[in-house]
């Protein structure tokens, strides 16, 4: 019997898009890409599942008022970090693991979802990382391991040096989490680096200075693991799912 809160982070506005609509309202293959990832989190086995909003928060709700799910608002838009800190009640009050889901990444499947769970408990890890290998990386986070192959740290694109930057494994932005460890690391979270924002990928390093486990696991399809940021970019996610479906 599996004891996980999914926190699915759905705040974003989604500039590039070129509309107003929030990001999550975008429909892919006739439903929000956010009912997407909630029928994932159900489909996985969550407990329960919590929407963070922000942009539009009113009309993500109705959108989605019928789908039993929970809602956190963030009002600030200020890192990934930040956005889970409002949900802190519900991370409190789980005894055992939190999946980070994306509102915007709807090809993330129930097995890779499995899986990813199982290096998760099976390594004790504070928290796993789903990752993904492109040839270019460019404008992702990268993993970076340490000799044993755990996780060391998890660095953006602007803060990387250029050996980082060499690195072609990326970051999801999805994760499984220990509640009570995240709890205490969220609580350290400080927003000193270039973007000026809280970044969840700094609980890595938290935990390391801990001496914890940082596991990850790299999604087989590396289509599981794209974010959608642009039209161009929604149209290419929608072919790959109707052909999957």
């Amino acid at each position: 019997m599996k004891t996980v809160t999914t926190l699915i982070l759905a705040a974003g506005k989604g500039t590039r898009m070129k509309s107003d609509l929030a990001k999550v309202l975008f429909e892919m293959a006739g439903k929000p890409l956010v009912y997407h990832v909630i029928k994932t989190a159900k489909d996985f086995g969550s407990k329960t599942v919590v929407l963070i909003v922000g942009h539009q928060a009113e009309k993500v709700r109705e959108t989605t008022k019928n789908l039993g799910v929970n809602y956190v608002l963030q009002e600030q838009q200020l890192g990934t970090g930040h956005a889970v800190i409002q949900a802190k009640n519900f991370v409190e009050d789980e005894k055992n693991d939190v999946l980070i889901l994306l509102g915007d990444a709807p090809l993330v499947t129930v097995e890779t979802l499995e899986n990813l769970y199982e290096t998760h408990k099976k390594t004790n890890a504070s928290a796993t990382v789903l990752t993904g290998i492109l040839e270019d990386a460019t404008g992702y986070g990268r993993i970076i391991r340490n000799e044993n192959g755990s996780v060391e740290k998890i660095v953006e694109q602007k803060d990387a040096t250029e050996n980082e930057k060499s690195v072609c494994e990326i970051n999801s932005g999805i994760f499984f989490f220990k509640a009570k460890d995240l709890s205490r690391a969220l609580q350290k979270l400080t927003s000193d680096n270039a973007q000026n924002e809280y970044y969840l990928t700094d609980t890595v390093e938290i935990f390391r200075k801990e001496n914890k486990i940082v596991s990850a696991y790299a999604a087989k399809d590396i289509n599981e693991v794209h974010g959608i940021n642009t039209i161009e970019q929604l149209q290419n996610v929608e072919k790959i799912f109707l052909l999957r479906n």
